[in-house]
């Protein structure tokens, strides 16, 4: 059997992992754009921080891939798949025959066009280990940066470099930053945590047009920098796919098993839209978890074992110096239905969104030890009624539950 993946992330390590536990003797290929061993994403701007290094970024040991018997193809880029011969097509002329293929080929930054972006010398993304390699060559101590987006992306890069630099600006279109995770009332605790560390914001405003080293917001603005880093947001990688007729929206569509509607090829990680468990819609949900969790699937399905992933939720466990936040599952406004408890202090708060008799969300900023257990509720649809929920709103504890259920969350049989 001949496997080949086309990316070198989470998700293709979850894959090789999978096939791995089903078949050991198939030839795994793996295509690699980047000229990296397998990495943690999350740690690029921890790099910035020099809380880790290049190393300790590695997301599997130094002999995964010899272990696991594959063939890397580092720096290549597939350009088509011709799915009737099952084969895909190198940047460099080459080809690679495959039995069973896995697109991971995650996302990309998008860039809106900007009216000036040319003329603007230093620019970067922040997705990459070679994005951070590239911002720390240029960055010193009186640099001023401007960050275009108050996304997570945006704001662990500003985490990454505030020591490093003179001056941090974030700016973002939305009135509130992490407006894909967070609510108002928690967005504004966070951004006043990071506004105590030295970071200023623009919100509700963004960059409208560029001039050297000096942006034009679209509030008649202007902000001066040294340094540009875009962070508006991220479009998954689909043209693959998508040439072949594969089936997509906003990304390529896979069921539980991971499969696209082509057989014989799989797709996981960021460049995927599946089922959301929490609020029972296809979604993209570009996470480190799930995007493990569907690798290993996808590699055990194309080794021949069944195997499914059907209980993705949205999930995020972020922090920002020193102040951490948990969020998962889908949350509302009470209007909707359903009623939401909380718990707010200074610079904390609690969220638990509950409807039709079980918890379908939670968003916690600062004690978030054993939020866990509500990820659990979640994911199990555990019905409120079964367990102690006036203990689990103040305190998240096994004791809240019954013998039996207990048993069901710590994996076990009673």
């Amino acid at each position: 059997m001949k496997y080949v993946i086309v990316g070198n992330s989470t998700a293709a390590a979850g894959c090789i992992e999978g096939i791995r536990n089903v078949d050991k003797e198939g030839s795994i290929t793996v295509i690699s754009g980047e000229n990296h061993f397998v990495y943690s994403r999350p740690l690029i701007s921890y790099y910035l921080e020099e809380k880790t290094d290049l190393q300790r970024m590695k997301y599997r040991p130094d002999d995964f891939y010899e272990k696991n018997k594959c063939n890397v193809l580092y720096g290549f880029k597939a350009t088509r798949i011709d799915k009737d011969k099952q084969e895909v097509y190198l940047d460099n002329g080459d080809k690679q025959q495959y039995d069973k293929l896995m697109i991971a080929t995650g996302s990309s930054p998008f860039v809106p066009p900007f009216k000036g972006l040319d003329t603007v010398a230093n620019k970067f993304s922040f997705m990459t280990i070679d994005d951070a390699l590239s911002i720390e060559k240029i960055i010193n101590k009186d640099s001023k940066v401007l960050i275009v987006g108050a996304g997570l992306i945006g704001l662990k890069c500003a985490e990454g470099l505030l020591e490093k630099v003179g001056k941090i600006t974030v700016c973002d279109l939305a009135n509130r930053v992490l407006s894909s995770i967070f609510d108002d009332e928690c967005a504004s605790i966070m951004q006043a945590h990071l506004e105590e560390k030295g970071i200023q914001f623009l919100l509700g405003d963004s960059a409208e047009e560029f001039s050297g080293n000096t942006a034009k917001m679209m509030s008649g603005k202007t902000v001066d920098f040294d340094v540009l880093i875009l962070a508006v947001g991220v479009r998954p990688n689909i043209a693959l796919a998508k040439e072949i007729g594969i089936e997509t929206n906003r990304a390529i569509l896979v069921d539980n098993e991971m499969k696209t509607s082509v057989s014989d090829i799989y797709s996981a990680g960021d460049c995927t839209e599946y089922l959301d468990f929490s609020s029972n819609s296809q979604k993209v949900m570009a996470i480190l978890p799930n995007a493990y969790m569907q690798g290993l699937v996808a590699g055990k399905n194309m080794a021949g074992e069944k195997s499914v992933f059907d209980n993705a939720i949205p999930m995020n466990s972020i922090g920002f110096f020193g102040l951490h936040a948990m969020s998962a599952g889908s949350y509302f406004d009470e209007k909707d239905g359903g009623k939401c408890y909380t718990e707010k202090g200074e610079k904390n708060i609690k969220k638990l969104f509950v409807k039709d008799g079980v918890l379908s969300g939670f968003i916690i900023i600062g004690d978030v030890d054993k939020a866990g257990i509500y990820t659990n509720l979640i994911r199990n649809k555990t019905k409120l009624s079964d367990i102690d929920f006036e203990i689990i709103k103040k305190s998240p504890t096994l004791f809240a539950f019954s013998k039996e259920n207990r048993g069901k969350m710590l994996g076990g049989v009673v």
